[in-house]
């Protein structure tokens, strides 16, 4: 491998967790951001010279607290203030050996409630995550103008406010959890299902939520953290079988289920019944209860569509939302028919709710493909295909289209 390439390799692996312990170094982001890069930049060539080091991730916030300083100096000979910031981060313990919930703690900064919450969510995928502003737009359904507009007033709030970059104290948590909990899993539906590009999924966020998920559980162990966890545990259990060997979508009732990891689902099952014997369970725990029975059955034909049904009913009393009542729909469907399933996404369409959400599309184009109406399926499948912006969807919508042929 080139000294090019492994560059590259840490940049992905490492370069968020750099990022997250320069923010906590020099207490600011656009900072840390500029000697992350600059870090990088000066390891191309270093390195070429002096070979990797042993731990790149040290030697590269080492190298990015030197590169932050320099800076501060220069514009200290126009801004004097700056000269004793540099001569305090200079003096600072530099140790970086224990920096594992450096994220988790940035995670709780992003989420502070002095921010909003849209806001909340979208600096800690552009911080934490490396997710681009276009990538976060399309996980808001927003522009990516507007996203960029609210990741900057957020930063200037964190500066303004002062506020800390720390977890919260214990007896702070729980009123700090949602956020938390919401953002964590923005995390990692951009990576079970990737807004855009070639591939279906991102494991690499996949893995972060999941990581960041068990981080939290050791912190607060709550029922709704288990919640969560089991909810990305077994949704990340089929992963493998969500795509064909070429990369093509598979739906979950075509999925070859001995491709399902077993030891996630066994994971994630123990931790949804331990969250529902707190009785203190919420709308995550639900969710997960939804993803254990389909994880339960052996085969699609013998998927427990009642109980689905149940709990979406339970669900959608505690959380009301549209995107919630489209599965439900989805889940009726397999329950009483495609009409059923159909009357309910017309319900939906007609109140002018999921009009421009892809997957509100392809489900009535579905419905309306198994009831013969050959033509409102056309219809149905185009908008959605307008609407999609990754390929292996997109691909998936034209093969439909195609079949109607």
């Amino acid at each position: 491998m080139t000294v090019q390439a492994r560059v590259e390799a840490v940049y992905r692996s490492e370069s968020r967790r750099i990022l997250a312990t320069l923010i906590r170094l020099l207490g600011d982001f656009d900072l840390a951001e500029e000697a992350l890069h600059e870090a990088f930049f000066v390891a191309v060539e270093r390195w070429e010279q002096d070979g990797v080091p042993d731990n790149p991730r040290a030697w590269l916030v080492s190298t990015g607290r030197f590169k932050a300083i320099d800076r501060l100096r220069r514009q200290a000979r126009f801004t004097p203030l700056l000269q004793a910031q540099a001569d305090a981060l200079e003096a600072a313990d530099w140790s970086v050996e224990d920096v594992e919930d450096d994220r988790l703690r940035l995670i709780f900064t992003c989420c502070h409630p002095a921010l909003a919450a849209d806001a909340q969510a979208a600096l800690t995928l552009r911080e934490i995550c490396d997710l681009t502003t276009e990538e976060i737009a399309r996980a808001f359904l927003a522009t990516p103008a507007t996203i960029a507009q609210r990741i900057v007033r957020a930063k200037g709030k964190i500066r303004e406010a002062k506020i800390p970059y720390q977890v919260p104290s214990l007896a702070e948590l729980p009123e700090r959890l949602d956020s938390v909990l919401r953002v964590i899993y923005l995390v990692f539906n951009e990576g079970y299902s990737a807004s855009m590009g070639a591939d279906l999924t991102r494991e690499d966020l996949t893995r972060e939520a999941i990581r960041l998920g068990r981080l939290l559980l050791e912190l607060l162990p709550e029922p709704e953290v288990m919640g969560l966890l089991a909810l990305m545990l077994l949704h990340e259990s089929r992963r493998l079988a969500r795509t064909s060997a070429d990369g093509e979508l598979v739906l979950l009732d075509e999925q070859d289920r001995s491709l399902w990891d077993a030891s996630l689902i066994a994971e994630g099952c123990a931790l949804v019944e331990k969250a529902l014997t707190t009785r203190r369970f919420g709308p995550y725990s639900l969710q997960a209860s939804i993803a254990a029975v389909h994880a339960e059955a052996v085969s699609a034909d013998e998927t427990d569509w009642p109980q689905i049904v149940g709990l979406y009913d339970v669900l959608l009393g505690a959380v009301p939302s549209p995107v919630i009542e489209l599965n439900r729909a989805v889940a009726v469907a397999m329950r009483d028919g495609a009409l059923a399933g159909l009357q309910l996404v017309d319900g939906i369409l007609a109140r002018g709710e999921l009009v421009d959400y892809h997957l509100a599309h392809s489900a009535r184009g579905e419905f309306c493909r198994r009831l013969g109406r050959v033509e409102e399926a056309r219809l149905a499948f185009e908008r959605a295909l307008a609407l999609t912006q990754q390929a292996p969807e997109k691909r998936f919508i034209e093969r439909r289209l195609a079949e109607l042929k």
